[in-house]
């Protein structure tokens, strides 16, 4: 079943704080890494305000969560251990992240290569 929008039934940290499990009210459940929510945050500091703004995250292989923490009944803060802790991650966004995850580590990693940097 694929809705426009989901609720998160549950969220979880591994042990290692490498990833975050969240399983949404739709069955759907992804894991998805410290590293690719760091490079994929919402906040204007990584997005930009405009496209043309967004800057490209390098260097963030081993970066780990450090908390999670509610906003209202709409978003998490995850807060990581190079100090980014700006983004709210809106459950729509997660949601995508989750179901387009293959997409977009790829069009990353790619990214990546084009401007000689590295994870």
């Amino acid at each position: 079943m694929q809705t426009d929008s989901a609720w998160p039934t549950e969220l979880r940290l591994a042990k290692d704080r490498k990833s975050l499990t969240i399983t949404f009210d739709t069955g759907e459940s992804f894991d998805l890494s410290a590293e690719y929510l760091r490079v994929v945050s919402p906040s204007a500091e990584v997005q930009g305000h405009t496209p043309a703004e967004r800057k490209l995250q390098s260097g963030k292989r081993n970066v780990e969560i450090l908390g999670l923490e509610p906003v209202g009944n709409y978003a998490v803060r995850i807060s990581f251990d190079d100090m980014h802790s700006t983004g709210l991650y809106v459950w729509n966004y997660l949601l995508t992240l989750g179901r387009e995850r293959e997409t977009r580590w790829a069009a990353y990693l790619a990214e990546l290569e084009a401007a000689g940097k590295s994870r």
